[in-house]
């Protein structure tokens, strides 16, 4: 399988926590082919796919943003000092190529460090800080740099898509441009099948990594009566990941069906029985307590919104070697475009 054009513009578009307005440009103009397309001030987008009838309306949701890194402090040697948007450890970030967002456009970096040569024996033995990280543009001197770039400014790891055997791809920003795609396929489903009983949106929420607010304010105004939640979730199959922690989620698996506390029962049976009888691989997940997605604002929303999450599991998560099985992709999408077809008008999600 190659990579759909649309999801190798969404990992290329550069677009940290807050500064969205690039991934979400490519998410808008594919979703304008088959829905009706709104966005509001905080840069979340709404794709809706009209109901043929007087359904329960169901929002698919991926976070649009990704993990980056804000410059903080200009010196006068000209390097950039940085702290991350998002988590980071810092040891990837040791020698890589970033690209940082000016005003004027794109500029090219390297993340530095004291060489080893220089470091005393203990200090070899340690791992880095981002404080004693910086990002080198090549400027002459402090003046020069800050002509390119200002204090706010934002950058992201400089990383292009890499195809690997078995449909397996490797790029930065997976996380969480999948659950975008994901939203994205599955709208289109539903429409290319004509539609389902209640309206559909394709949903791509800002500052998940940081705040969740792109998801919290979505909530409240667009008041779904269902959410799905996509993200990406830990492939088990990566050495040192343990599986009796985090359960079998292999490449090849297909999508991960969250269950547990803060999920809606009713929901994933839905999800269940539309993969089962569908004939869509998936696997399913246990959760006791919040699951880290944007599904932990959807749940609570005004009067509260019956939830469940899909995830993609991912190798290398927070790293610009993220890996996906895009076969996986497509049965997430497959499966809960299942689900919304599959919705009858007069259910009811009181318990």
């Amino acid at each position: 399988m190659s990579l759909p054009e649309t999801l190798h513009k969404l990992v290329t578009a550069a677009g940290p926590s807050g500064y969205e307005q690039a991934p979400a440009a490519v998410f808008r103009e594919a979703a304008a082919a088959f829905a009706e397309v709104s966005y509001d001030s905080v840069g979340s987008t709404v794709a809706r796919v009209p109901g043929t009838g007087d359904g329960p309306s169901v929002a698919v949701v991926g976070h649009i943003d990704e993990i980056g890194l804000i410059v903080h402090h200009i010196d006068d040697d000209g390097y950039l000092w940085f702290t991350g948007v998002g988590g980071w450890d810092p040891i990837i970030l040791v020698g890589q190529r970033v690209e940082v967002a000016t005003r004027a456009g794109r500029i090219a970096g390297v993340v530095g460090k004291k060489p080893i040569h220089l470091m005393r024996d203990d200090d070899r033995k340690k791992v880095p800080q981002l404080k004693d990280l910086h990002i080198d543009i090549g400027a002459a001197d402090g003046d020069a740099a800050r002509r390119l770039v200002r204090i706010g400014d934002v950058a992201v790891i400089d990383a292009e898509p890499v195809e690997l055997p078995n449909g397996r791809y490797v790029s930065r920003s997976f996380d969480n441009r999948l659950g975008c795609y994901v939203a994205l396929e599955a709208a289109r489903l539903v429409s290319e099948a004509g539609g389902a009983t209640g309206d559909v949106f394709a949903v791509a929420v800002t500052q998940e990594e940081i705040t969740f607010g792109g998801a919290r304010t979505t909530a409240y105004s667009l008041e779904p009566d269902i959410a799905i939640v996509v993200d990406v979730t830990f492939a088990t199959d990566q050495p040192g990941i343990d599986e009796k922690e985090l359960g079998k989620h292999r490449f090849g698996s297909g999508g991960v069906l969250n269950r547990g506390s803060t999920m809606d029962p009713q929901v994933f049976e839905l999800l269940h029985a539309a993969g089962e009888e569908e004939g869509i691989p998936f696997t399913v997940s246990a959760s006791a307590r919040a699951t880290g997605t944007d599904a932990d604002a959807f749940h609570i929303s005004r009067g509260g919104i019956p939830t469940g999450v899909v995830s993609v599991p991912l190798r290398y998560m927070h790293s610009p070697v993220e890996m996906v099985q895009l076969d996986d992709v497509d049965n997430a999408a497959r499966l809960i475009a299942a689900f919304a077809r599959r919705l009858r008008p007069d259910i009811d999600f009181k318990r």
